[in-house]
């Protein structure tokens, strides 16, 4: 039996400098001392991409810290990581970036209820400068009108 886990690691810089136009859930091959390192929430997503190496879609750069009890079975802090996607949805993202300049962005890390790492990610156009400004204004709109209800 696994207990609920509140593992979340979001990448931030994805929903603001690019708009996610499709989001697909993968699950990540791990060794053991990394996914025991998510599950103590030393992970992060910064500065992270997803690439395809003969068919098969790999997320790079991705920082897992190494397992303090981990000893001579530690792995690499940023090496590859394979992802896990069916057929179809390895098809659809790879027509996506080849033929309209989208791009493959992680979005979440989290832990489901089997106690599996997965992995966002999202079909991804890049945001133009007015774009970003647009969205902060929103955002600060939105954050202006909960605090007018609040009072």
């Amino acid at each position: 039996m696994y207990i609920k886990s509140n593992i979340n690691i979001r990448n931030k810089r994805a929903t603001f400098d690019y708009e996610i136009i499709d989001r697909f859930t993968a699950g990540i091959q791990l060794f053991g001392t990394e996914i025991k390192s998510i599950r103590d929430g030393k992970a992060s997503l910064s500065d992270t991409f997803c690439t395809f190496i003969k068919n098969e879609l790999f997320v790079r750069n991705m920082h897992i810290s190494t397992y303090f009890f981990g000893t001579y079975n530690n792995h690499d802090v940023r090496r590859d990581r394979k992802l896990l996607l069916n057929k179809r949805e390895l098809t659809k993202l790879s027509r996506g970036t080849k033929e309209t300049g989208l791009t493959i962005v992680p979005t979440k890390l989290f832990i489901n209820e089997k106690g599996f790492a997965k992995l966002e990610v999202g079909l991804a156009k890049g945001k133009k400068n007015y774009d970003k400004r647009n969205s902060l204004k929103e955002k600060e709109d939105k954050r202006s009108m909960d605090r007018a209800m609040k009072e």
